[in-house]
């Protein structure tokens, strides 16, 4: 058989196979199309993650149709660009933190220095700058009343652009989700 032939049932061989099935062990650990946007295997491995942040990447190479080695590339490809984190997440209250509260700020001045500021605080684990009635939200994770009321007075209200704070403590946490997928 000539080259030619070769690569003709190669060619062959391979488009009889649906994409979906084939593997791959390109050593590219790109993770985006050519629009930039996160390619359909990457937002696969994502979802994977997001079931169960420690499944094993020979699993999800299994699910997405990659080798164990494109799988561990793209993973860490995906964390070194700051598009997925994996972390523990904790029952607050198990772990001795047993107030929690959604602060609405209202600011004079430059919105990204004051949340840059609060980002800062340990106890803000969410801060974001948004519209409407409230120029930023942060939510703070405590240990009690007393710890609260510290971060609120003493860190918060102590910034000179902050005019205005109004407090919403959570009294039951219904719904916490980290698997709204990938779209």
């Amino acid at each position: 058989m000539n080259p030619s032939e070769i690569k003709d049932v190669l060619t062959f061989s391979l488009t009889q196979v649906p994409i979906d099935t084939r593997i791959s062990s390109v050593s590219d650990a790109g993770i985006r199309d050519a629009s930039g946007r996160l390619d359909e295997r990457s937002k696969r491995i994502i979802e994977q993650l997001q079931e169960d942040g420690r499944r094993s990447y020979a699993a999800i190479a299994r699910a997405v149709g990659l080798s164990e080695a494109a799988t561990r590339q793209r993973v860490q490809r995906l964390l070194e660009e700051g598009v997925i984190q994996i972390a523990a997440v904790t029952d607050a209250e198990a772990v001795g933190f047993h107030r929690q509260a959604m602060i609405g700020i209202c600011v004079d001045g430059d919105l990204r220095s004051v949340s840059t500021k609060l980002a800062a605080l340990p106890e803000a684990d969410y801060v974001v700058i948004c519209a409407g009635r409230f120029d930023l939200l942060v939510e703070l994770i405590c240990e009690d009343d007393a710890a609260l009321l510290s971060v609120i007075d003493d860190s918060i209200r102590a910034i000179p652009e902050v005019r205005s704070t109004e407090v919403f403590v959570y009294l039951r946490l219904e719904k916490e989700t980290y698997q709204w997928g990938t779209r």
